[in-house]
């Protein structure tokens, strides 16, 4: 990479920071490319030489988030299970997962309180869709559900559900313990688990 690339991503980079930021004090409507520009030290014409409008830039945080959790799990060499495959174990909320979820998300929970108070504006029912193809459809499929109206209500539920609990934990600033909330999510799909006392 070239020092004008290398300029270029660092200037990107600063552009996410200060989204993020102007996130957590308003509204992504209320944000000008002026206060933008503003936070992250440059000017209107550096902002227009990367993106097109504000909404271009949200996008590229979006991504910027979640590629970082991604690589947060390929660091620790977990492989997300293909439950097309009629061998693999059709569990998927287990400590296996959800400690490094969590773990990332305690470590990173300013951004997080960010992203989980503005999910209609990441967009986030995209991820939704790319996670009910590839996770949870096929694990329906497998127990036998069929019906793409039961697949959707069940989805959606399953996953508004986690996504209040990680909401009420990090809104907490990650005081209860991260394994009693591994326990409270894993007793929440699978109801006879038994709870430890806090």
């Amino acid at each position: 990479m070239n020092k004008s690339e290398v300029k270029y991503q660092n200037t990107a980079i600063k552009m996410d920071k200060a989204m993020l930021k102007l996130l957590e004090e308003k509204d992504f409507l209320d944000i000008s490319v002026s206060e933008i520009c503003r936070e992250a030290g440059v000017n209107r014409s550096t902002f227009y030489d990367h993106y097109l409008n504000t909404y271009d830039l949200l996008k590229e945080t979006q991504k910027k988030i979640m590629n970082d959790f991604n690589n947060h799990f390929n660091d620790l060499s977990i492989e997300f299970p293909n439950f097309k495959n009629e061998n693999e174990e059709l569990i998927f909320i287990s400590p296996k997962y959800l400690i490094p979820y969590l773990e990332y998300m305690k470590e990173n929970k300013k951004l997080f309180k960010t992203y989980l108070s503005h999910l209609s504006t990441f967009n986030v029912e995209e991820a939704y869709d790319d996670l009910f193809q590839y996770v949870l459809k096929p694990i329906f499929i497998r127990m036998g559900i069929n019906d793409n109206s039961i697949m959707n209500y069940m989805s959606k539920f399953y996953l508004t559900g986690i996504t209040a609990i990680v909401n009420e934990w990090i809104n907490n600033d990650c005081q209860d313990d991260l394994l009693f909330i591994v326990e409270i999510i894993i007793a929440c799909i699978y109801p006879n688990t038994p709870l430890q006392n806090k």
